[in-house]
């Protein structure tokens, strides 16, 4: 069995460093083969720089997946185009953009494949379809053991995606509303599936954003400089098991570790 802990949307430096802090216990508790994160909101303004996507590796993270602030920073470009950071974005962008949504994890007994896909629903509707774009992604693919970050607001819209591949692919777990579900499950055809696995941030927060400057700007409508909120930290994340023979998931754990 293979063991592949996925981790929600780490918020900023308060989050990286809460991840240090926790992972390798976490890994040594669980006996975790690989990890995926989501990184997209780990520089401390929002999106993804070398150094935090260099900080979240050192971490012991084996692959970064993104989302909506893929590329909000320039200076994020050649990240996604260096073949020696596992750093990807969602595949449904345009051809053009920089670097792929997909990549392989190898673990030596088991080549685990990761793909990153990005909703339409309440989010960019300009994006390819992430139905078609999938099955097309899947021709392609020899792997046994298929994990996909589907970065979505809508939940009807992950629910979807996952009944779709149910059975083609080992394992979806959503990220984006920072909001840790509690849907865990395995569903008919052996996929493992999480509408979405929350984040790894400040507690006393709006969803990793300072509490009054979210308050101002709903309140207001006015623009408002959001800032990453400090303090007591979380981590959420899924651990799914993995038979690496059939590629099915057999065990889902949700876990939510706090200070």
């Amino acid at each position: 069995m293979i063991s592949v802990l996925c981790i929600g949307d780490v918020i900023g430096t308060v989050g990286m460093k809460y991840l240090h802090k926790r992972l390798p216990t976490l890994k040594s508790l669980k006996k975790i083969d690989a990890v995926i994160v989501n990184g997209e909101n780990s520089a401390d303004t929002n999106g993804i720089t070398p150094d935090s996507a260099n900080y979240l590796l050192n971490c012991g993270v084996d692959l970064i997946t993104t989302g909506n602030h893929s590329f909000q920073r320039k200076e994020s470009y050649p990240l996604y185009e260096n073949r020696n950071l596992p750093v990807i974005r969602p595949a449904n962008y345009p051809s053009k953009a920089p670097g792929t949504g997909s990549a392989v994890i190898d673990i030596g007994r088991a080549q685990i494949r990761v793909l990153n896909m990005m909703g339409t629903v309440e989010m960019n509707p300009v994006l390819d379809c992430p139905f078609a774009t999938s099955d097309a992604l899947l021709e392609g693919i020899e792997e046994k053991i298929v994990i996909m970050d589907f970065h979505a607001e809508a939940t009807g819209e992950k629910r979807a995606l996952a009944c779709y591949l149910d059975g083609r692919i080992s394992a979806m777990f959503g990220t984006h509303t920072h909001v840790q579900t509690a849907d865990e499950q395995i569903l008919p055809g052996g996929t493992g599936f999480i509408t979405d696995v929350g984040m790894t941030g400040p507690v006393n927060s709006v969803i990793g954003v300072s509490i009054d400057a979210a308050i101002e700007k709903m309140k207001t409508k006015m623009p408002v400089r959001l800032s990453y909120a400090d303090g007591e930290c979380m981590l959420n994340a899924v651990l799914f098991t993995i038979d690496e023979k059939s590629g099915r998931t057999t065990a889902v754990e949700r876990i939510n570790i706090a200070n």
